[in-house]
């Protein structure tokens, strides 16, 4: 089934606290002479400001107009986009494909050196090859010349920072994991346990190391040491990937891809983050001059969800009807909702 997106702009979560502050807060000094008098000074000189600014956009349009420009290029000139993605990522980066629906809507309608991209990362790592393919499509961004930046507000590890080291500019929460460049492969051998019972497993390879150490066959230190060389190739891997994203790092990998994480504070001074701050933090600081637009999925609402939905009202029905039904109508005291046996 193909994935669609939906577009949703959050620049009005943001900018309309203040309104919503003033018309629930008690002013005292709303009747005074003085106040109303400051009141209107203050929008009089706001007028003019906005009046000023309009005219001087409005020459620039004329300018851009004259000078061959369409009117959408126009339009996000003066007012460009922040394109929101938010990535969850599990072991097997199992919404990789919303990634890539994603990413490609950004590259396609987004504006080289005018439009940018923000993406709250939340992943501990995973798979090699499904976070290596994750952060290709992050550098799709990039390559497009959209400015991308990186939130992480929990954890970016491992795969996780494969990924976050894409970005032009890495913002962190100060208690953020950041870091474990490495790699790490676990593998259970019951070998000795199938010879001590005299049970036959038998493991049949073409390709002298087809397989090296699995869950049956006898290990053996040749097979050993081309394991631990597949995870040093790897790991080799992971450290060039970091250090061509993040050319700061070029001289220091070696010291920051032992393996281990840091606190946001501390890898910021290792130069893995760029700053420190919450995503929520970094979007606020942009809604004045940009346009935030989350791309998220578009999910259908299935007839299971609806009948979820009215077995839930329906509950909700019969809680109201304890408390304020038959038995109340008698005379009789409504319990108390914390010594209620009724769940919802």
């Amino acid at each position: 089934q193909e994935i669609k997106v939906k577009f949703k702009r959050l620049n009005d979560r943001f900018e309309g606290a203040n309104d919503a502050l003033e018309r629930v807060h008690l002013d005292l000094t709303s009747d005074m002479k003085e106040i109303k008098e400051a009141k209107k000074k203050e929008k009089k000189k706001t007028t003019d400001v906005e009046k000023e600014k309009h005219k001087t956009l409005e020459e620039h349009v004329k300018s851009d107009l004259e000078a061959g420009l369409d009117v959408g290029t126009i339009r996000r000139k003066y007012r460009p986009i922040a394109f929101l993605i938010k990535f969850d990522g599990d072991v097997m980066v199992s919404n990789v494909e919303l990634l890539t629906k994603q990413v490609s809507t950004i590259v396609k309608v987004g504006r080289p050196k005018v439009d940018q991209a923000i993406i709250v990362i939340s992943s501990p790592g995973g798979s090699v090859s499904s976070y290596g393919l994750a952060s290709s499509q992050l550098c799709r961004i990039r390559k497009a010349g959209i400015h991308l930046v990186v939130c992480v507000d929990t954890v970016a590890a491992s795969g996780g920072y494969m990924m976050a080291s894409v970005g032009d500019l890495i913002c962190a929460a100060p208690f953020a994991m950041i870091g474990s460049i490495g790699v790490v492969t676990q593998i259970p051998n019951f070998h000795r346990f199938l010879d001590k019972n005299s049970i036959d497993a038998y493991l049949f390879t073409a390709g002298k190391y087809k397989r090296t150490v699995d869950v049956i066959g006898e290990v053996t230190e040749d097979g050993k040491e081309k394991l631990q060389e597949e995870l040093d190739d790897i790991h080799r891997a992971f450290k060039d990937h970091v250090a061509l994203a993040r050319p700061r790092l070029k001289d220091t990998i070696e010291d920051v891809a032992t393996g281990e994480y840091w606190l946001a504070v501390q890898a910021k001074e290792l130069g893995l983050v760029d700053a420190i701050m919450t995503s929520n933090e970094y979007i606020e600081s942009i809604c004045s001059e940009y346009d935030v637009i989350e791309i998220a999925e578009k999910k259908k609402k299935s007839i299971l969800t609806a009948l979820h939905y009215m077995k839930g009202m329906k509950s909700i029905m019969e809680v109201f009807s304890f408390f304020g039904g038959r038995d109340n109508q008698r005379g009789h005291e409504p319990l108390p909702m914390a010594i209620s046996n009724q769940y919802v």
